[in-house]
């Protein structure tokens, strides 16, 4: 494929991706297929001699659609939004055109640069505190990761290596093997599976802090268990808060947490993965509040944020703490500007050492939407929220589990946790709507998580009203049930 030909198929996949999503809510929102089906539709080896355009072009609608997961549509409501937007789009397809390795300032100094100035933009815009940003001689600074799993253990990584360093100095007769085996990390027992994941990777402890009524971790749960465990001769040093928690999105209370680890020594990361992009709007930045104690930040706008994937922003207060765990400098990554304090290599504050020129997203979507556009597109979502909630209400069969304050309503058949899961297979069999559960202490729950760029109250409405008839059609069927197993 030569340059005039990539003109030509270029504008034929633009034309194809909109109308994609242009017309998505007419395709099934959850796919026919069984583990497996792709593989017989393709040969068992790559191509000796060169295909066409369209013949692969032809087999995106015949092998990759059937077993596609349409996340865009207006009838997805599974999990947490997947954000996508043109601009997002456009801005991707620009990244693989300059298909920059960006690890250092030097690989490409644009790649570095508007990064630093994007995350300063979008720390500014949620009201994060001066000393996360980068500025021009700031201390702290953001970083886009892939994602918030790798987000959190980054920080779980630099808060291990800096209480090692600093529990030698106190106590030098400590090998480090010693002191690994007394740390322990603490989060939410609602928490997302990675907070868990990160302590696995970083061969430490971590424990669980009980929630209140409200799924939230107060002060005094995480003071408790922090006793018991100094008391033990263990270390704690690395506590994440969540605000914003996948079950039931829930807020760890952070003007609480904050003090006890900043008293403590211990790193508090906030993991805001969904939540952190609401708090652009002044009416939910309050979610935000004691952000002051922690020493990073996380949240991802390719979530709610109209970003596409992957896009995850973090804030640390003190970038040397990131660099001081993971700064390695071989020759062949070396340059002049290094050591001259104006410049950022973000190999030092992630995990892989390439990474893509992701910024880019960020630059066209806040450009061409703007702050008030994204806010609009935020407070669209939460209204929707409501009226999803408002109508919950008003059946009485049915109950809400948990407050709704973003895009997240959780509600249940009021009865045994059969009786939903029967009704959420019976959704889900369906297929013209998607939805995943959760379990809120033993109670099986169901999520309707406003999702879609596209998504308007009628999708509300009709997703609603296929909610109570097929629960109307399973209350019938087990009221039958119980009346047969009566008789006998």
């Amino acid at each position: 494929m030569d340059a005039a030909e990539f003109r030509k198929r270029g504008k034929e996949m633009v034309d194809y991706i909109a109308d994609y999503l242009e017309k998505i809510e007419k395709r099934q929102v959850f796919p026919d297929v069984e583990p497996g089906y792709l593989r017989p539709l393709i040969p068992d080896c790559a191509p000796q001699d060169p295909e066409s355009f369209e013949d692969v072009f032809k087999d995106i609608e015949k092998i990759i659609m059937p077993g596609v997961t349409h996340w865009h549509s207006p009838y997805f409501f599974a999990y947490f939004p997947a954000a996508s937007s043109f601009p997002a789009l456009l801005a991707d397809m620009l990244c693989g055109g300059i298909g920059c390795v960006g690890f250092s300032w030097a690989a490409s100094p644009a790649c570095t640069e508007l990064e630093t100035v994007m995350l300063d933009w979008l720390g500014k815009m949620i009201n994060l505190p001066e000393e996360f940003l980068a500025g021009k001689d700031g201390q702290g600074g953001g970083v886009i990761q892939g994602s918030a799993s790798e987000a959190t253990l980054i920080s779980l990584l630099a808060a291990r290596t800096k209480t090692i360093r600093r529990v030698q100095l106190e106590k030098p007769e400590l090998t480090e093997a010693d002191i690994m085996g007394r740390l322990v990390a603490y989060a939410s027992d609602q928490a997302h599976s990675s907070v868990e994941r990160a302590a696995l990777i970083g061969g430490v402890k971590m424990k669980n802090v009980s929630s209140d009524d409200t799924f939230s971790v107060c002060g005094s749960a995480l003071k408790k268990v922090l006793d018991e465990d100094k008391a033990s001769g263990l270390i704690p040093f690395f506590f994440c808060a969540t605000l914003g928690t996948t079950p039931c999105c829930s807020f760890d209370k952070l003007l609480e947490l904050g003090p006890i680890c900043n008293k403590e020594n211990i790193w508090m990361h906030i993991d805001a993965a969904y939540a952190g992009s609401a708090f652009i709007c002044p009416e939910f930045r309050h979610l935000l509040n004691g952000v002051e104690f922690a020493d990073s930040f996380n949240f991802n706008p390719h979530k709610w944020l109209l970003v596409n994937f992957d896009c995850s922003a973090m804030w640390v207060k003190k970038r040397s703490d990131l660099t001081g765990a993971f700064k390695l400098e071989p020759l062949y990554l070396q340059h002049h500007h290094q050591e001259s304090g104006l410049v950022t290599d973000y190999r030092h504050w992630q995990i892989p050492l390439g990474r893509r020129f992701r910024s880019l997203k960020l630059w066209f979507v806040l450009r061409m939407y703007g702050v008030t556009g994204l806010q609009d597109h935020i407070r669209k979502h939460v209204r929707l929220s409501h009226q999803f909630e408002h109508l919950v209400l008003q059946d009485e069969r049915f109950e809400i589990c948990a407050e709704v304050v973003l895009g997240l309503v959780c509600f249940r058949l009021k009865g045994s946790n059969e009786l939903n899961k029967a009704l959420l297979k019976s959704i889900n069999e369906a297929k013209k709507i998607h939805l995943v559960p959760c379990h809120l202490r033993e109670t099986f729950v169901l999520r309707f998580a406003i999702c879609s760029r596209t998504v308007e109250s009628t999708h509300i409405k009709f997703a609603w009203q296929h909610i109570s008839q097929l629960a109307t059609a399973l209350l019938k069927t087990w009221e039958q049930n119980h009346h047969q197993q009566l008789q006998q």
